[in-house]
């Protein structure tokens, strides 16, 4: 048993352990339904379920609750796959479906029905729905509740051979109309459709519902513990009543949590997926979407998502997470394992006229302020350079400590240098600026000079073209989600911004899909993992430098101390 921070889940464990409930086993199981991308809620749910089987020395399965083959597919099954492997985990040889299970969860349906605990309806959805009535009415018994056993034998079979349409009959479970839980109104247990699975094919026109597919898969895997998030709690009796009823050998326990709710996001698969469908972004793995593959392809690490998972805990009690944490968690593992660099996102070009036109100075740069063993970059200097726009005004802003007409500023590892003259073009505008440089400050500070500020820079003649995305939160509303409202109102119309012919430094010549690097002044950024290519290189901001996050709890700790 390994030694992890303890929660309250761990804590029901380890005494269940104790008590030598479950033979004293562990296991586990992550259940996603394959009907679209994970996320980052589903990231808590991995991270729990597999390090929780770690903690205890017990296993964790894979397990895809492929029930609803209308809305799931093969390219889902396999982009969890991936997702799962990329945070870090595996499942080894466990990887299992519910529809593995069909033939058997069938048997032990018509063992319902013989024992008098399931029957066959005939009331439409609609019908069902105002049969089942409501929190503070109860419902009204089928027409069809009593119907013999064999009879109900009959119809079902028939179902199954598919003898009757889509929503023509269900198989319901004979529980409680009046049972103040819901879920116990004699709850749908199959229902027809003559849908094509992407696992078992044709084979099946009745595909039974979540609820009971999902314990009775638990149960037949082993599963000791099953943990799933808080909009379950009210289905654990079903959960329970199902499995008490088959006498299986194995009764799991079903364990809920709060499940993670992040603000300035839409965490519903149904929502995302109408993002993907509606082209409001570029698909599942778009930079600005919260699934694990946007997540990915935006540059967020696997070991940034699980320290952030370690961080909001385990509970009981659902609450709002402020999406600055999980950039915090972002930024503090980048930090220490992005090289940095120099890239200049709009380019304005500076001749240093006193500088001699052939001659190249090799500059030596680390590549990482912290960590020595990063090494050093060679960074080529000559005459002509490019700085960013936005490092230069000739009206500064009130605090402006960049380039200005006339003043000064430090080029980072590199000269003083000083704006003497602007260039224009016919309309006006500066198309470069003429600068001289001071030969005795490379690299040093003389006693008594005062420069205010240190901006980057790229050699014109070395620069490297590149695409450079700039990614902002995709809404800009804290809580897009409002019960009432439209998420499509508060989408960010600035949440992209595509820069073409920005310039970097030649040490990124060949750079690699998904490398990382932190842009000096700028913030960090990844090669794109699908587009970029070391000819025509495409970078995605990951995130910016600023903290407001950590600096605020900085704050709270100052105080506190």
């Amino acid at each position: 048993m390994s030694e992890t921070p303890s929660n309250f889940i761990h804590q029901i464990i380890r005494e269940d352990i104790k008590n030598n409930k479950h033979e004293g086993r562990v296991h586990t199981r992550f259940p996603p339904e394959p009907n679209g991308y994970l996320h980052i809620g589903h990231a808590k749910s991995i991270c729990l379920n597999f390090t929780t089987a770690q903690t205890f020395d017990g296993l964790c399965n894979l397990r895809f609750d492929d029930t609803n083959p209308e809305k799931e597919n093969a390219e889902y099954v396999e982009a969890i796959k991936e997702n799962i492997h990329w945070l870090g985990f595996d499942w080894e040889d466990r990887e299992f479906f519910a529809s593995l299970y069909f033939d058997r969860l069938y048997e032990l349906a018509e063992k319902l029905i013989e024992d008098g605990k399931a029957y066959v309806c005939s009331l439409s959805p609609e019908q069902a729905r105002e049969y089942r009535g409501t929190l503070t009415e109860p419902g009204k018994n089928s027409p069809d509740r009593e119907r013999p056993v064999a009879e109900n034998l009959e119809l079902f079979r028939r179902m199954k051979a598919g003898e009757f349409g889509d929503g023509e009959y269900s198989l319901r479970a004979k529980i409680d109309m009046d049972s103040p839980n819901m879920n116990m109104r004699d709850p749908v247990l199959y229902r027809i459709r003559h849908q094509t699975h992407h696992q078992t094919g044709d084979k099946w026109c009745i595909y039974p519902m979540y609820d009971y597919t999902h314990c009775i898969s638990d149960a037949l895997e082993g599963i000791t513990h099953s943990l799933c998030s808080l909009e379950f709690e009210d289905h654990r009796p079903l959960y329970d009543w199902v499995l008490d009823q088959l006498g299986l050998p194995s009764h799991p326990q079903q364990i809920e949590f709060a499940r993670l709710n992040i603000n300035y996001t839409v965490m519903s698969k149904r929502k995302l997926r109408q993002l993907v469908e509606e082209g409001l972004v570029s698909g599942w793995d778009d930079p600005r979407m919260p699934t694990l593959a946007g997540m990915r392809r935006r540059g967020y690490t696997p070991s940034a998502i699980r320290n952030f998972c370690d961080a909001i805990g385990v509970t009981r009690t659902n609450s709002v997470v402020d999406v600055a944490m999980l950039e915090h968690a972002l930024r503090e593992d980048l930090d220490q394992h992005s090289p940095r660099a120099m890239a200049v996102l709009r380019p304005l070009k500076i001749v240093i006229t006193d500088y001699p036109e052939d001659k190249i100075e090799s500059l030596r740069l680390p590549c990482h302020p912290k960590n020595p063993e990063m090494g050093e970059r060679e960074i080529p200097f000559r005459r002509e350079l490019y700085i960013d726009r936005n490092d230069f005004e000739e009206v500064p802003p009130p605090g402006f400590k960049r380039l200005i007409s006339g003043g000064e500023v430090r080029l980072r590892g590199a000269y003083v240098i000083k704006c003497e003259e602007v260039i224009r073009d016919s309309r006006g505008e500066i198309t470069e600026l003429h600068c001289t440089h001071d030969a005795a400050t490379i690299g040093a500070k003389p006693e008594g000079r005062k420069v205010k500020g240190v901006i980057h820079w790229v050699s014109v003649a070395d620069a490297i073209d590149a695409e450079v995305r700039l990614y902002d939160r995709l809404f800009n509303d804290e809580n897009p989600d409002r019960a009432g409202g439209d998420y499509h109102d508060f989408i960010n119309p600035e949440s992209l911004q595509v820069l073409k012919g920005c310039k970097l430094e030649p040490s990124l010549q060949n750079l690699e899909a998904e490398a990382r690097y932190q842009f000096e002044r700028e913030g960090y950024f990844v090669a794109d993992r699908h587009d970029h290519t070391a000819e025509k290189p495409v970078l995605n901001l990951t995130v910016t430098l600023r903290d407001t996050w950590g600096k605020s709890q900085q704050k709270v700790q100052q105080k506190a101390g």
